[in-house]
C-alpha cells in the first residue's frame, strides 16, 4: 500500500503540490499563498514549506492543517503543541472535560457507516486512556468538534483530512475536515480510518507530528523539518526525543500506509502527561 503523506496526502501527488515557487510561478499558480498569507503562517509558528491554498481560499499548512487567513491572524505564537514536544496552549479541562463530536451521515455531504464506525473507534481509543479529556459523538450539529466533508477538489488532490490546534482560550479546534472516500478509493479498514481520525483529533487537542523535526523518518525521501519556529519545542518527560517507526508506530507520525495504529506506549505517556 502506498504511503499517505501526513496520513493525508498521497505520495503520488505530493511532489506536484508541495514545491516551492518563484514569484513568477506564484503569479501563475492560484494555489500558492500570497506574501501576506505566508507571513501570517510564519507568525503563527508554522512552517511555510509546502503551504498551498485550497479552492475555497483556506490554507493548507504542514500538509494536514487547514486554516483561514483570519484564523491565522487570530493565533498567538506559542499556541502550538507537539506530540512528545510541547509549547504553551492545551485544551483546558479543569480536571474533567467532555468534548462532543458530530459527523453527518449519508448523502453527498455525509459519511458512510464505515466512516462513522471509524469515528466511534477513534473516540473509544481516547476514552480508554482515562484522561481528563473525554469525547462523545452526538447526533446534532452543535458539537465542540464538527467532522465535515472535504471539498471535492481537495479530495481529488489526495487530501484525506485536516484539523487545527487549540484556541488561545483553551478550547479544542472546532473542525476536522475529512475525505469521504477512505473506503471506496483507499480501501481502508475501520481501524485504519480510526487511526486517521484519531490523528486529526490529536491536532485538535494540541499534538504535532511525532517526527515534525524530520518527516523523512516516516515518509522517506530527503530530510524535511516542519519547523518549531519561534514557539520552541518542550520535550514531554518520559517520551523519546526522536522518532523510530521501526519500533514505535505512533499514530501521530507524519506518514502511514493506512493501516491500524493504536496508541503506542510513548503515545500513552504523552497523552497522560498532557491530559
Amino acid at each position: 500500500m502506498k504511503k499517505i503523506y501526513s496520513v493525508l496526502c498521497a505520495a503520488a501527488i505530493s511532489g506536484a503540490i508541495f514545491t516551492s515557487c518563484s514569484d513568477t510561478e506564484e503569479f501563475r499558480n492560484p494555489n500558492m499563498p500570497s506574501s501576506e498569507e505566508l507571513s501570517a503562517i510564519e507568525s503563527a509558528g508554522f512552517s511555510i514549506n509546502g503551504a498551498f491554498k485550497s479552492d475555497d481560499g483556506s490554507l493548507w499548512i504542514e500538509n494536514d492543517i487547514n486554516l483561514t487567513l483570519e484564523q491565522l491572524k487570530g493565533m498567538k505564537p506559542g499556541s502550538i503543541v507537539n506530540e512528545q514536544y510541547s509549547t504553551d496552549n492545551l485544551v483546558l479541562t479543569n480536571g474533567s472535560r467532555l468534548v462532543t463530536m458530530y459527523a453527518p451521515e449519508g448523502g453527498n455531504s455525509g459519511y458512510s457507516p464505515g466512516m462513522i464506525a471509524g469515528l466511534d473507534e477513534a473516540i473509544a481509543r481516547y476514552n480508554a486512556q482515562n484522561l481528563e479529556i473525554t469525547f462523545q459523538r452526538i447526533t446534532t450539529d452543535n458539537a465542540d468538534i464538527r467532522m465535515t466533508r472535504l471539498r471535492k477538489g481537495d479530495e481529488r488532490r489526495g487530501i484525506l483530512g485536516s484539523a487545527g490546534f487549540p484556541t488561545a482560550a483553551g478550547d479544542p479546534h472546532n473542525e476536522i475536515k475529512m475525505s469521504g472516500i477512505l473506503e471506496s478509493t483507499y480501501n481502508l479498514s475501520t481501524a485504519g480510518i480510526a487511526t486517521i481520525i484519531a490523528h486529526e483529533m490529536g491536532h485538535c487537542v494540541g499534538f504535532r507530528h511525532t517526527d515534525f523535526f524530520d518527516r523523512s523518518i516516516s515518509c522517506g525521501g530527503s530530510p524535511s523539518n516542519e519547523g518549531a519556529s519561534t514557539v520552541g519545542a518542550n520535550h514531554i518527560p518520559g517520551t523519546p526525543t526522536g522518532a523510530n517507526p521501526s519500533t514505535d508506530l505512533s499514530f501521530m507520525l507524519s506518514c502511514t500506509d493506512g493501516g491500524d495504529r493504536p496508541f503506542t506506549g510513548n503515545d500513552q505517556i504523552a497523552l497522560d502527561f498532557l491530559y
